[in-house]
């Protein structure tokens, strides 16, 4: 049963272009569809988490864990009553806007765009499903419904301050009221996020050797659900140890979130979407203490997996190709595709320039930043 507070497709604000509604489709499941369907969505398979993608089959890439994300935003949602369609809109389209290279590549990106009004990935989010993807004979983008947009923009709470200037751009013709918090399904995609990337991390640090089961089991939560694993399962393999272990830990953060969530819903009487939005503060959260915990698995990963040597030397290598790329095509820009000549042709100024080839770049996966890195710049 849908709750009071959820987001009700027949209530949407609508489309910046208006669309006749689909008989078979709500204009929720039409966002999550185009969002599935769009180019953006599909180079993430070659776009990595902390691996660069050619590093091994079994790591996860931007792809897999969108796919993750969905799956368990998913199951929150319907725990909470809400709007699954809408949630798993915004949690396929979180990561649309991730450059090639994970958070190191975003992070080049960013300096090298600081004096061009840098990049924040979020943004570009927004500015790849309002502009960028290319397809439809009415209206670039993909034309979806504003709490989609919302959703993207500010699925990790409100957009105050300085604002990434794809985000102030878009909000500046249609205004995404950024100052509030998202509806609850959105929050869902946020904390779905963390989820899945605490389980991923974990399952891919350890397949890469940067750390060991035994280093694990001393991290809170996790040493409790393997020693559950070895008391019923005191035979095991290694492999399937592990897996048991850490599925379990991935369980106790989905029922952690659902029921806190559903407390702080009955604390604070939300009895609409706008109650949601206007309740300054998230009603989708993780409990104080496993809150806490989730810090000091945090930590321990950053430390061992996200610094590793092996992963700061890859960390300098892709940093370089990135810097190197932005530079090569802010010299020559002739060298941009012919399909965006006609951008660079109505570009004013250099600022105009350097959006466009951060918009190029960003759009990169991993293996294309690599090979035009070795055609273009060493040769």
């Amino acid at each position: 049963m849908r709750a009071s507070y959820a987001c009700d497709p027949a209530m949407s604000k609508g489309r910046v272009i208006a669309e006749q509604e689909n008989e078979f489709r709500s204009p929720f499941q039409r966002d999550r569809d185009r969002i599935i369907h769009a180019s953006a969505f599909r180079r993430l398979k070659h776009k990595t988490q902390v691996f660069v993608e050619h590093e091994g089959d079994y790591f996860r890439t931007r792809l897999t864990h969108s796919i993750e994300v969905a799956q368990v935003a998913r199951t929150i949602a319907g725990a909470l009553g809400l709007n699954g369609e809408l949630t798993e809109a915004v949690a396929l389209a979180h990561d649309l806007g991730h450059t090639p290279f994970g958070h190191t590549g975003e992070d080049a990106l960013d300096r090298l765009m600081t004096p061009y009004g840098g990049f924040d990935h979020n943004a570009q989010a927004l500015k790849i499903v309002t502009s960028l993807e290319r397809h439809y004979a009415e209206f670039d983008g993909l034309n979806l419904t504003w709490e989609t947009l919302e959703g993207i923009a500010k699925h990790n709470g409100p957009v105050t301050g300085t604002l990434p200037h794809a985000l102030s751009d878009y909000n500046a013709h249609h205004d995404l009221e950024l100052h509030s918090h998202a509806s609850a399904e959105a929050q869902v995609a946020a904390l779905s996020d963390d989820i899945a990337y605490n389980n991923h991390d974990l399952h891919d640090g350890l397949r890469a050797g940067l750390f060991t089961d035994d280093d694990i089991c001393n991290l809170p939560r996790i040493g409790d659900a393997y020693a559950e694993v070895d008391a019923l399962y005191p035979e095991l393999d290694a492999y399937r140890r592990r897996h048991e272990a850490l599925r379990r830990v991935f369980a106790v953060m989905v029922s952690d979130v659902i029921d806190t969530s559903r407390a702080l819903l009955a604390l604070t009487a939300v009895q609409s979407y706008e109650d949601v939005r206007n309740a300054g503060r998230p009603v989708v959260q993780f409990s104080d203490d496993l809150f806490a915990d989730l810090k000091v698995i945090r930590k321990f990963l950053f430390t061992q997996m996200y610094r590793a040597p092996s992963v700061v030397e890859m960390r300098k290598q892709v940093t370089r190709v990135v810097e190197d790329l932005f530079a090569l095509f802010m010299d020559r820009p002739e060298l941009l595709p012919t399909e965006w000549q006609a951008e660079l042709s109505a570009a004013g100024d250099k600022t105009a320039v350097a959006r466009i080839v951060s918009d190029y770049i960003a759009g990169m996966t991993d293996r294309f930043a690599l090979k035009e890195h070795e055609t273009l710049c060493k040769r």
